[in-house]
């Protein structure tokens, strides 16, 4: 294969996770790892290093517009990217001293795991009287317009919350793939914040979370520039598009698509990891 074909499908690829990623608030990596390690041999290390420059890339090109329509709560975002970042780093050191095959494996699973996540019964209006008095003294709070219709909730069991967090972003350091499933499951189930939110403050999240390992990737030499600069193209593209789509469009066919694929990828991540072909 030339590199020129190499890169041409590796942007398409990129777009494509953007686009779903944005989409999802699950990030690009679920679907740029199969495709690196699977389809293109690349070592699972040097995958994760450009899944993890696609993840900042979703989220620095879906963020903007999310806040702009006003549904992201960039007080949770930016209480909840504490958590996250000191997990992230935990994360990335852990990465650089297990087997990839361990990896691959715990890859596949967390993949079923965002496969479920995705299809779960989402509740976009959560309303409720009551309040968290942390919520309320943190100010996390907050309302958003859904069809011009103005929906306000309260947040509750923030420290439960925030352990998820922690472990979010370990997962995040140690795989590459913006541990969204795990971010959108603590928003909307532990912290009952509409889905809506959930989906849109973690990917306004994903991006400081994989820029704590990031680092920790490039310092030990795993991020490829020839890797990574046709995915930071091709996910800024494809994550803008998602984040205009997401605003107006109903999300249930993409969701079941994107569950059988990823679910089709898990287990072949997973075969392949118990195997030793990555």
């Amino acid at each position: 294969m030339t590199v020129f074909l190499f890169t041409l499908i590796l942007f398409i690829g990129a777009i494509a996770a953007g686009l779903v990623g944005s989409l999802t608030g699950l990030g690009g990596g679920v679907v740029l790892i199969p495709l690196l390690t699977l389809g293109f041999d690349v070592d699972i290390r040097y995958a994760v290093g450009a899944a993890l420059v696609a993840s900042i890339a979703t989220s620095s090109g879906a963020a903007a517009a999310y806040i702009k329509e006003g549904i992201t709560n960039i007080r949770i975002g930016m209480f909840l990217e504490i958590a996250t970042t000191t997990g992230a780093i935990a994360g990335a050191l852990i990465a650089m001293y297990i087997s990839t095959h361990l990896v691959a494996v715990v890859f596949g699973v967390v993949l079923l795991f965002s496969a479920g996540m995705s299809m779960r019964k989402k509740n976009n209006n959560i309303r409720s009287d009551k309040q968290s008095l942390l919520a309320a003294k943190l100010k996390l709070n907050g309302s958003y317009y859904d069809h011009q219709e103005k929906i306000s909730y309260n947040v509750f069991n923030v420290i439960g919350g925030y352990a998820m967090m922690t472990l979010a972003g370990v997962i995040s350091g140690l795989l590459g793939i913006g541990s969204g499933a795990l971010k959108v499951l603590a928003m909307d189930t532990v912290m009952k914040i509409p889905f809506k939110v959930s989906t849109t403050t973690s990917n306004f999240m994903i991006g400081v979370t994989a820029a704590a390992s990031a680092v920790v990737y490039l310092q030990r030499g795993y991020i490829a520039p020839g890797i990574a600069m046709p995915v930071v193209v091709g996910v800024l593209g494809g994550s803008f598009v998602g984040s205009k789509v997401l605003v107006k469009a109903d999300t249930k066919k993409l969701r079941l698509f994107f569950s059988v694929i990823i679910t089709l990828l898990a287990m072949q991540m997973i075969y392949n990891g118990i195997t030793g072909r990555l």
